[in-house]
């Protein structure tokens, strides 16, 4: 398929349905992506405290602190 026998009306339509899609997935993806951070900052505190008090990741396993 050469460029000169693409159809501009086609290429329109095929655009304005990328538009929808990226404008709805979007807040479901930033809100995941949040949602994933937001689980990693937690992650690394709880990572931090055992550190802080001490544990080893084994013992903090063994104690449930970590799954």
């Amino acid at each position: 398929m050469s460029i000169n026998s693409l159809d501009f009306s086609d290429m329109a339509d095929a655009t304005s349905k990328w538009d929808q899609q990226d404008e709805t997935a979007s807040p479901a993806k930033a809100s995941g992506n949040k949602q994933q951070q937001a689980a990693a900052r937690r992650r690394i505190e709880m990572l931090r405290d055992i550190r802080e008090c001490g544990l080893t990741i084994e013992e903090a396993k063994e104690l449930g602190l970590l799954h």
